[in-house]
C-alpha cells in the first residue's frame, strides 16, 4: 500500500507538466499554497481527499489515474469443448463483445443442416479445406483464405472429406459487421 501512495506525488507532477503549468499554476487554479503542492507531489505530504479533489478537477483527470494499475492476467482459462466432432478451444473471455474460437472440424463427406441466428462471422481457414454452406450455395475455403458473412443467412461449416480442417472463428453476437482499421 505505500508503494502505491508514493506513486500518487509523481503521477501528480506528471500530470501537471503535461499541462505545461508551473507549480504556481495549478496550486492558484486549485486554491492550494504551492508549498502544499510542491509537498503533495514531492511525496512529503500524504494525500487526502480534500486536497486531491480540487487538483484532479482541475487537471481533468481521476483519482485512478494517480494509483497504479493493478496488473491483470491477461491469459483466457477457458476449457476445451469437444462436440459432434470438433474440438473447439475459446480464445477469449467468456463476455467478452466478440468470441472468437480456434475449431477443428473433423472430415466429413456431407454439410450438416444449415442453421440461423443472430450475429455475424469471420473466419479464418489454418489448415485442411472448410466447407461452408451458405444461403444455399457452398463455398470450399482453403488454407489461408478467409470468409465472412451474416449468420442470420442458413448456414453450416464443416471440413470436407479429404480431412479435418483447423479454423480461426470470430463471432459477434450483436451482429454487428467487425471492422479492422489500419494504423495512421
Amino acid at each position: 500500500m505505500d508503494a502505491e501512495l508514493a506513486q500518487i506525488g509523481p503521477r501528480l507532477r506528471a500530470a501537471r507538466r503535461e499541462r505545461g503549468w508551473t507549480l504556481e499554476d495549478l496550486a492558484a487554479r486549485a486554491g492550494m499554497s504551492v508549498s502544499t503542492l510542491s509537498r503533495l507531489e514531492s511525496g512529503k505530504r500524504q494525500a487526502s481527499l480534500a486536497l486531491l479533489l480540487p487538483l484532479i478537477r482541475q487537471l481533468g483527470i481521476r483519482v485512478d489515474d494517480l494509483l497504479p494499475v493493478t496488473p491483470v492476467d491477461p491469459r483466457v482459462r477457458r476449457s476445451v469443448e469437444r462436440r459432434d466432432g470438433m474440438v473447439i478451444a475459446p480464445l477469449t473471455l467468456e463476455h467478452s463483445p466478440v468470441q472468437t474460437y480456434k475449431v477443428t472440424f473433423p472430415a466429413s463427406e456431407t454439410a450438416p443442416t444449415p442453421r440461423v441466428h443472430d450475429g455475424y462471422e469471420w473466419l479464418y481457414v489454418l489448415s485442411g479445406r472448410l466447407r461452408l454452406a451458405l444461403n444455399g450455395h457452398e463455398h470450399i475455403i482453403g488454407r489461408g483464405e478467409a470468409a465472412e458473412f451474416d449468420t442470420r443467412m442458413p448456414h453450416s461449416l464443416s471440413a470436407t472429406a479429404d480431412g479435418p480442417a483447423e479454423v480461426l472463428s470470430i463471432f459477434s453476437a450483436s451482429g454487428e459487421r467487425m471492422h479492422t482499421h489500419r494504423a495512421p
